[in-house]
């Protein structure tokens, strides 16, 4: 019976070499992936990615500083540059920077309220129907505005 070359890959994979673990660290920083580094070294593609993972040769690179604490941050090569380390720090920096954020002119919506019928803006959301919550509820239910607390139940 013979056995598949993958078979014979597998069995020389389990123990990796010092001379392949450099060659696997040389190979990465020349930006060679993990199928090209494996059939190379007649290893598995999972046994590459592995070592790489452990020993950060993933292809993330050193971008900058975290806005918020200064962190470094990494970044892969592609994708959106990132500002931030984490959801938390992105939030404190946005609350702490309110003035840096300019609302776009063109997600500022006019419209009437349905209720009492005042002209109101809003911003990003077309659909607005009414002024605030109050009148959303005087509407719904039917309560007119000079009425004071009253409810269908206090009528029966």
């Amino acid at each position: 019976m013979q056995r598949k070359p993958s078979m014979a890959i597998r069995e020389r994979s389990c123990i990796m070499t010092p001379d392949q673990k450099e060659q696997i660290h040389n190979l990465r920083q020349q930006g060679v992936g993990y199928k090209a580094i494996a059939k190379e070294l007649l290893l598995t593609a999972d046994t590459v990615k592995g070592y790489c993972k452990r020993h950060q040769l993933d292809g993330s690179v050193e971008v900058g500083f975290c806005l918020q604490c200064n962190k470094a941050i990494k970044q892969t090569k592609r994708g959106r540059v990132k500002k931030f380390c984490c959801d938390a720090c992105r939030y404190q920096w946005w609350n702490e920077n309110q003035d840096k954020h300019s609302p776009k002119d063109t997600a500022i919506y006019s419209y009437t309220c349905g209720h009492c019928g005042e002209q109101c803006s809003s911003y990003g959301n077309r659909k607005r129907k009414y002024c605030s919550h109050n009148c959303y509820i005087k509407s719904r239910f039917g309560e007119e505005e000079g009425e004071e607390g009253g409810t269908k139940k206090d009528e029966v």
